[in-house]
């Protein structure tokens, strides 16, 4: 492994240590701070100048250290989304990342499954390789097994090429750059490039900010300087309004919000291949999910056969020998499978078969397999053929749906009742019901169609797969977050309304369509029909795909998982497309937006949680930053309207920049998910971070702190203090009141002081640090210098404490009344 390195191709590295920091540097803010710094050295204010620079260098580490915490997130997903390998290793089967291959690895092969390095195939079932990406043209390739075609190229399969069709297991050859993918220098799409569309109404919004706060500050340099006749201190008057009103955190904060929310999925074992989808995720209103293997363990067991002859429940009855009758049903239940099953129900089969047939001769190791007919679209069965060594003529074995067994075996019709009744009763017991059939043929060549063979019906089996058992409380958790799920299946009616009911998902038939009556409804007929319909049985994949576009034209934001190859249009169509990790097909994981590593519905419902969880959490910065910025552009405003000195400098902006960055990108995000946040129906897909509602409550939160702010400055004045005193007095209060803003803002549901600090530690630390640099600034006299502060008397504490605890009640006063009025004007408009 050392010698062939990792089996991966060149990627693009991350930004380099230096790339973000010249990035964080040439950022507006520290170019309007640099020239600040600037004027105060035209002015001879060198002391400030130098402190000014420092505390910029301060804060530049604090936004460095966040990018580049967000950078790590989304590189550590990269582990996540590499593909997949199944390999035999000591004669076990194990699932790899497809970067630890190395070359003499063995790897089983099966339809939709992007191989993972250049592999000399051993052994190949009508296998075919779709090669474009390498070659250009669109049809599958015929691949054979080394046996068949010596060391032709038929008997390789090449590294990021696509099988199509059949099963196969090789060796492999080549990896990383030596594969073929590598040698012509293919490369892969990086994941995280793309702009979300929060990001462009962010991108639009500090735009339009920018331009007019740019104006705005423009205006007041100018007053100044017609006022006062100082064109500097004008100048500086007009950078720190710049300051006070670029909202240059935005982009900072979305990128991390996006990024951690994509590393937090991660850790719960949900990938997310597309950073848009985790916006959508608290929209979403459908869930559009699979029987096997997302409601159900996936863990199969035979649970009953059955033959017109006999049965067996092997459930009742596990010690119990099978009946002589039953030998033949479960000996072509074999043959029908893959002696290296990975599929979950041939596994079954295979392992019933060594167990209930052990020590008879109805175990074949030494037949030889001739060829087999994969299961199709038209044909929902499969057959494989075999020579014996004791016959002279080809023996072959079949199973499949029941129905399209009794179609192969040409039975009577009241034949063909009988076996369909005994299908119902056992699918009515959740069972997943197999036909088996048997024929033989004298001798090559081989048929092209599996009905020339002259089929004998050989019985049933049931396969019992187990529903999880966190599935019923993970559906009724749906439901009462305004969520509607939806069952899509292949398997029989009588099995899929039997789980579903188990699940929680339909209640009775009436809420049941077949895949034949889908394609008898036109599409109007189907809208009628999709309002009270929750489970869809015996669906074919492209049928999936015009579920999801009907349900899609009605409104809903579709959440649809998926596994196989032909899923993949459905799962591009879904606004949110949920691949299976552990048995999903690469073309599937690479079609989705989202990946679950652990196929677990419970999963499903956590990634929505997420999703509502970030936008929310969003809403609440978003608040914070247009309620922070009232107070702080108003006391760089007004002082210079009324003749007052200057309250605010480029130094306060830049420390109360240092509390603000850190609440939004890390109080905020960390904040847990609100109580009531699942009980509640989702958000519309529409709803802006940017809306009314978000710009009324940080308006009327800024506003209302302003005018305290200037109320108790007018008092400090009015009370003899000097200006430096009731500068300082004013700048505690504005402090202590945003920490009391992130305090109130933290939660939207219930009064603050019910969450407390526990379930939010970062903001104990936020308010730690931002007391103990205040206590810095006030008791170290060159600090409290450049602030142009004096030390207030102990009883000025007192005041600013007051305050701090009145915009408390103020912003919680907000907080409730806004929610109230807009009930009370729904109230009005219903009625």
């Amino acid at each position: 492994m050392l010698k062939s390195g990792p089996n991966a191709l060149p990627a693009s590295r991350p930004l380099s240590a230096a790339r973000l920091l010249l990035d964080v540097v040439s950022e507006p803010m520290f170019l309007l701070l640099v020239a600040c710094g600037i004027i105060y050295l035209l002015l001879g204010d060198r002391n400030e100048a130098l402190m000014l620079l420092g505390f910029v260098c301060l804060v530049m580490g604090t936004t460095f250290f966040q990018r580049r915490r967000t950078q790590r997130s989304l590189h550590a997903l990269g582990d996540l989304s590499c593909p997949r390998a199944l390999v035999i290793r000591d004669g076990k089967q194990e699932r790899i990342a497809g970067r630890d291959l190395v070359p003499g690895d063995l790897v089983l092969l099966a339809e939709g499954d992007r191989v993972p390095a250049d592999i000399e195939l051993l052994n190949a079932s009508n296998l075919t390789a779709d090669e474009s990406m390498l070659t250009g043209e669109s049809v599958p390739v015929a691949k054979h097994g080394r046996g068949d075609t010596g060391d032709s190229p038929a008997c390789l399969v090449y590294s990021g090429t696509l099988i199509t069709q059949g099963t196969a297991s090789g060796l492999v050859v080549a990896t990383g750059p030596d594969s073929a993918l590598g040698r012509i220098g293919a490369s892969l799409a990086s994941m995280g490039s793309e702009l979300t569309p929060i990001q462009l109404e962010t991108r639009r919004v500090v735009s339009h900010v920018a331009i007019g706060g740019l104006c705005l500050a423009a205006g007041l340099a100018l007053a100044y300087w017609w006022l006062r006749g100082d064109a500097l201190q004008g100048l500086l008057a007009g950078l720190t309004l710049a300051m006070a009103i670029l909202p240059e955190e935005l982009p900072v904060i979305l990128t991390l919000f996006l990024g951690l929310g994509a590393w937090r999925l991660g850790r719960e074992s949900i990938l997310a291949r597309s950073i848009p989808a985790i916006e959508l995720l608290g929209a979403t209103t459908l869930l559009c999910v699979d029987k096997t293997g997302t409601l159900t363990a996936n863990r199969m067991d035979v649970a009953r056969l059955w033959s017109e002859q006999s049965a067996h429940d092997c459930q009742r009855s596990p010690a119990a020998a099978l009946p002589e009758e039953l030998h033949g049903l479960l000996e072509y239940g074999v043959l029908a499978s893959h002696r290296r099953a990975f599929d979950p129900m041939e596994s079954a089969i295979v392992e019933t078969g060594a167990r209930l047939l052990a020590h008879t001769e109805h175990l074949h190791a030494d037949w030889q397999l001739i060829d087999d007919y994969p299961l199709s679209r038209q044909m929902l069965a499969m057959s494989r053929v075999w020579r014996s060594p004791d016959h002279g003529a080809l023996l072959v074995a079949a199973k499949g749906a029941p129905e399209a067994i009794i179609d192969l075996c040409h039975l009577p019709p009241a034949r063909a009742a009988s076996i369909a009744a005994q299908v119902l009763a056992m699918a009515n017991d959740g069972l997943r019901v197999i036909g088996v059939a048997s024929a033989t043929f004298a001798a090559s060549p081989l048929p092209d169609s599996q009905h020339v063979f002259d089929f004998q019906f050989l019985g049933l089996l049931g396969l019992h797969d187990p529903l999880r058992p966190e599935v019923p409380d993970a559906v009724a958790q749906c439901h009462a977050a305004g969520i509607r799920v939806v069952m899509i299946t292949g398997d029989h009616p009588a099995t899929a309304l039997a789980i579903a009911q188990q699940a929680g998902v339909a209640g009775n038939a009436s809420g049941l369509m077949s895949g034949v009556e889908l394609t008898a409804l036109d599409d109007a007929a189907l809208q009628a029909r999709l309002v009270d319909t929750d489970v869809f049985c015996r669906i074919a994949p492209e049928q999936k795909l015009r579920l999801v576009q009907a349900f899609r034209s009605r409104g809903e934001i579709v959440a649809m998982t998926g596994d196989g190859v032909n899923d993949a249009p459905a799962l591009k169509a879904a606004n949110i497309g949920v691949a299976m990790g552990a048995r999903g097909t690469d073309v599937a994981r690479e079609a989705a937006a989202l990946v679950l590593l652990n196929d677990d519905f419970s999963s499903l419902l956590l990634a929505v949680q997420h999703g509502r969880r970030l936008f929310a959490n969003l809403r609440k910065a978003i608040v914070f930053i247009v309620a922070v910025h009232v107070p702080i552009v108003g006391l760089s405003i007004v002082p210079v309207l009324l003749g007052w000195p200057l309250l605010l400098m480029p130094v306060h902006i830049l420390f109360l920049q240092m509390v603000i960055d850190p609440a939004c990108s890390i109080v905020f995000e960390a904040e847990p998910i609100e109580a009531d946040a699942m009980v509640s129906k989702p958000r519309r897909p529409d709803m802006h971070l940017f809306d009314r509602e978000i710009l009324v409550r940080g308006l009327l939160q800024g506003a209302g702190l302003l005018a305290m702010l200037l109320a108790f400055h007018v008092c400090v004045r009015s009370m003899d203090y000097s200006d430096a005193v009731a500068r300082t007095t004013t700048f505690l209060s504005l402090v202590a009141s945003n920490l009391g803003l992130i305090y109130v803002n933290r939660q939207w549901t219930e009064p603050s002081w019910k969450r407390g600090l526990k379930s939010n530690r970062a903001f104990a630390w936020i308010g730690l640090a931002a007391s103990l640099l205040l206590l810095l600034v006030l008791g170290v006299a060159i600090i409290r210098e450049l602030f142009a502060f004096a030390l207030p008397d102990m009883l000025l504490l007192l005041p600013c404490a007051l305050v701090a605890a009145l915009s408390i009640v103020w912003f919680e006063c907000v907080k409730w009344v806004l929610p109230t009025w807009r009930w009370l004007r729904g109230a009005r408009l219903r009625t």
